[in-house]
């Protein structure tokens, strides 16, 4: 299971280190210490935190508009079967959803909690590894 530091949980979450700091010692998240000493949260736990406090943003009136396509975020659900696999994308406040090979998730290790990107073009959605 992938642990990840603090900040990379805040990132992920959209809020700021101590709101995520404030989460682990409330309760909210379990907390570990990695090989370094740092603070780490479980990416299984982040997944469903971030499920659960997923709000999308208001859409309000659009003068100009400019596409990002690429949206870094924790899986929170992988379903496969023999041949394809579904997989849940929380960044930010938005779920995505991309149906690929069992083949390409498998070699991904897409698995809950893993950190992907999303590439988004027309009606695809291809994940990725961040480097």
């Amino acid at each position: 299971m992938p642990h990840l530091r603090i900040s990379e949980a805040a990132e992920l979450l959209g809020v700021s280190d101590d709101t995520v700091r404030r989460m682990a010692d409330s309760g909210r998240l379990d907390t570990a210490k990695d090989s370094a000493g740092r603070l780490t949260v479980s990416g299984t736990d982040l997944a469903a935190l971030a499920r659960e406090i997923a709000r999308p943003a208001p859409v309000g009136s659009v003068t100009e508009e400019s596409a990002r396509n690429r949206m870094r975020g924790i899986v929170t659900r992988v379903v496969r079967d023999t041949v394809m696999a579904q997989v849940e994308l929380q960044a930010g406040p938005f779920r995505l959803v991309s149906l690929m090979s069992r083949e390409a998730a498998d070699e991904m290790a897409l698995e809950v909690g893993v950190v992907a990107i999303a590439s988004i073009k027309s009606t695809h959605v291809v994940m990725g590894i961040p480097t």
